[in-house]
């Protein structure tokens, strides 16, 4: 997995190599990042390094010589593994550090190295984790030339995931301090090979849209300053070169294992260079690093594909999956919950809880879930947050007895909490107001009529962690939604003398919070929030093990949001619901099949009143659930891919046994448009000469669906919207058009014509009537021979 020889270093994995090597001068000299070159037992050339290596061999103009003894070495002009400041390179640096004499020149060279087997654990942070069969790592210290500063590189080779992540540790061994101002988790320079960035962007119920960019000359930044990871920019983001598709091309991935405020940087220069970094963001930040201590980053995380977007994001999903995600339900199939949100908001009691639990329990329905507004003052959002008394006017017999009562009817009993939040109108804010974060002397800014609770203070984290525990372990609460539902503004803690570190002091109280609770109690599957993916990273799937998306749950909206996070993270981290139409965040109207066709890529849930569902939507429902529980563990764990479709108003995904023994397709319509042609479902990935088969699922077909153009369809004259036709459209409905398909392997590859679409001219059995928001599942399986 990892090489050393003289002073060269190869990190290899199943299907790429990552070279550099000490100069003459004692830098990392980043030599290539790629498909593997040759055997992991071969050892390359000298001749072989030297024809990866960028070269250099006169000075170039304006150019800073690093030293005398060389004037074709200058640090602007190298691709480097690390950097630093004043000694030449005046692209953007990793590591800023103010001096203990006051001076900003760093340079840094390497001192040793070692290499061993397994993880090299962080003290501080979150990482991914690994036996010594899993991993290896290599530690290479470096040296600043005139301060008693040491700066550990950490690289480890996960080689099965095809991943290699990277961090920095910072010591100090001198007798004043130093103050960091900038301090990344990895810097990597590349030839560039007209590279696009990828990032993935939005806001509230907008989240991860997939944004592409041409790297021009100057510096791209993808960063947060909310306190949070952020529903702006999600820290993951992607370089693809020019030409590369979703299973073709050179594709490099890079994410944060960090939940704060991140900065992802890919600055390209005009001698055609791209420096890519990221780390925490340098908003406000500065740290006083004591004799003595040390300063430990985030891990990032680099993947590299020439199998396009779809071999970077497999990798992504494999590594997440096995070596980020934690706890007891790590690979266990998730169950199919009732989040009691938009069926209620915060007008509920225990009689209607009860009651939509038992009609969810007749649909297939395994967890029910209560969401805000079960404690305190809580009947809006005004009131409440911070306090853990339950409201005895809407449960009067308390959580317990809730609990009692839904296990008895065969339901999982799961439960909301928003901990790092207070209301001024709140027992908790009367009582402590200094546990609140707000600036001496100033009107404190609210978000949701609420302040953020200050984490820096270790007693407010031993207040959440002793007060959320104390009602999981009364009751028997199996599932925890852990929400977060402001940015952060006006930063400041009473117990730190140093503002500039209070976004990450606050990052390093909240996993402490989630580890004591959440680690120290495996069996409850964790699903974090923060109005819905406003922190969606890889730090919080170190504690939780699906982060609810967003809260928008249109499916339509959750195409784009869902796609964009399957770039970065598995579908078995979203959580995705099926809700009523029209929804409530966009008042678009839906089809039901469409609503859980979007929700079964992901871990399903529903968010409704049954009771308004008619007695066929009932039934449907009830298939939805049966069918998702069939196909459960290949619709959470299967490797997933995005399939183009050539089409704007199209989507298509898929997710394949590891086995290629079947697949489940989803082909999605936005706005369909007139006179619709052909259509093309395309199953990539299975065995090329087996024979398979394919076979729609069965959904329901509407009525009303018709519209006007039932009077022409029936054999007697009904008015649409007539009593007859509105009580059939209650008591039934038809199944959509079936559709079978037979072929190799390779066949479907290519892509098989479905059956036509609508396309005004009449009505004929085998149509697919998917106007606008149509849909269908399509599961191919392999035949027997």
């Amino acid at each position: 997995m990892i090489q050393q020889w003289e002073k060269n270093f190869r990190l290899v994995t199943a299907r790429t190599d990552y070279l550099f090597r000490i100069t003459t001068f004692g830098h990392l000299e980043h030599l290539y990042y790629g498909p593997i070159l040759m055997d992991e037992d071969l050892k390359l050339s000298d001749s072989m390094i030297e024809t990866l290596a960028h070269k250099h061999q006169v000075p170039i103009g304006s150019s800073v010589n690093y030293s005398k003894q060389d004037d074709t070495y200058s640090l602007d002009h190298l691709c480097l593994e690390w950097s630093g400041i004043g000694r030449g390179d005046y692209r953007n640096s990793p590591l800023e550090l103010k001096l203990p004499d006051g001076t900003f020149a760093n340079d840094f060279i390497v001192e040793s190295f070692e290499i061993k087997k397994g993880m090299h654990l962080s003290n501080s942070l979150p990482t991914a984790y690994g036996g010594e069969s899993d991993c290896e790592t290599l530690v290479i210290t470096m040296k600043e030339v005139s301060n008693n500063l040491r700066l550990d590189l950490i690289y480890t080779v996960f080689p099965m995931s095809d991943v290699i992540t990277r961090r920095v540790i910072l010591f100090n061994q001198g007798e004043e301090s130093a103050w960091i101002r900038r301090a990344y988790s990895m810097s990597m320079d590349l030839p560039d090979r007209g590279y696009q960035l990828h990032t993935f962007d939005g806001g509230w119920i907008k989240e991860t849209h997939h944004h592409i960019n041409p790297v021009a000359n100057g510096i791209h930044l993808n960063c947060s300053t909310t306190g949070g990871s952020s529903n702006r920019h999600n820290p993951g983001f992607l370089l693809s070169e020019s030409g590369a598709g979703q299973d073709q091309g050179w594709v490099y991935g890079f994410n944060l294992i960090y939940s704060g405020n991140h900065a992802g940087v890919v600055e390209r220069t005009a001698e055609d260079l791209l420096r890519v970094q990221i780390g925490i963001h340098d908003h406000c930040f500065e740290w006083e690093l004591l004799p003595g201590e040390q300063f430990e980053t985030p891990e990032a995380v680099l993947t590299f594909s020439k199998k396009g977007f779809n071999g970077a994001s497999q990798q992504f999903h494999y590594f997440i999956q096995n070596h980020i995600i934690r706890g007891n339900w790590r690979t266990k199939e998730r169950p199919v919950k009732v989040n009691s949100w938009e069926g209620f908001f915060f007008d509920f009691n225990q009689h209607q809880l009860l009651q939509l639990a038992k009609q969810a329990k007749e649909l297939g329905v395994e967890l029910f879930v209560l969401d805000d507004g079960w404690f305190g003052k809580r009947n809006d959002d005004k009131a409440g947050l911070g306090d853990y008394q339950v409201n005895s006017k809407k449960l009067p017999h308390g959580l317990a007895h809730l609990s009692n009562q839904l296990n008895q009817m065969g339901m999982q009993f799961g439960l909301w909490f928003e901990p790092e939040m207070v209301n001024e109108d709140s027992d908790l804010y009367r009582s402590h107001p200094e546990y609140a974060v707000k600036i001496p002397g100033k009107e404190p800014t609210l978000g949701r009529n609420q302040l953020v609770l200050d984490l820096c203070q270790k007693e407010v984290q031993d207040y959440i962690i002793r007060e959320v525990s104390a009602i999981l372990d009364q009751c028997n609460v199996t599932y925890v939604k852990w929400d977060m539902n402001r940015h952060m503004s006006e930063c400041y803690s009473s117990v730190l003398k140093n503002q500039g570190e209070f976004y990450h002091r606050y990052m390093m109280g909240l996993y402490r919070v989630l580890g004591e609770i959440f680690w120290n109690r495996p069996d409850i599957l964790l699903e974090s929030c923060s109005s819905g993916g406003n922190r969606f990273d890889l730090g919080m799937l170190c504690y939780s093990q699906q982060i609810w998306a967003s809260d928008d749950t249109d499916p339509i909206e959750r195409l784009k949001i869902q796609q964009g996070l399957s770039y970065l993270y598995p579908q078995s981290t979203f959580g995705a619901h099926v809700s009523s139409a029209p929804h409530q965040q966009t008042l678009r109207d839906t089809p039901l099949s469409t609503r859980f066709n979007v929700a079964a890529f992901g871990v399903l849930g529903y968010e409704l009143e049954f009771k308004h569902l008619s007695n066929v939507e009932k039934k449907e429902v009830k298939d939805q659930i049966a069918f998702y529980k069939r196909n459960r563990k290949l619709l959470q764990y299967g490797k997933f891919s995005r399939i183009d479709t050539g089409k704007e108003n199209k989507f298509q995904w898929q997710v394949t046994k590891d086995d290629r023994s079947q697949a489940i397709t989803g082909f999605y319509q936005t706005l369909s448009m007139a006179a619709e042609s052909n259509d093309v479902l395309k199953v990539t990935g299975l065995d090329t000469n087996a024979i398979y088969q394919i076979k729609v699922r069965s959904q329901s077909l509407y009525i009303k669906r018709f519209g006007g153009l039932v009077k022409h369809l029936l054999p007697v004259k009904l008015k649409p919207e007539g009593l007859v036709l509105r009580t059939a459209n209650k008591v039934y409905c038809m199944k959509e058009g079936t559709e079978e398909f037979e072929g190799t392997g390779e066949c479907l590859r290519g892509g098989v014509s479905l059956n036509n679409q609508y396309l005004g001219t009449g009505y004929q059995d085998k149509l697919r009537l998917f106007g606008d928001f149509g849909s269908n599942l399509y599961v191919t399986t392999k035949m027997e021979e």
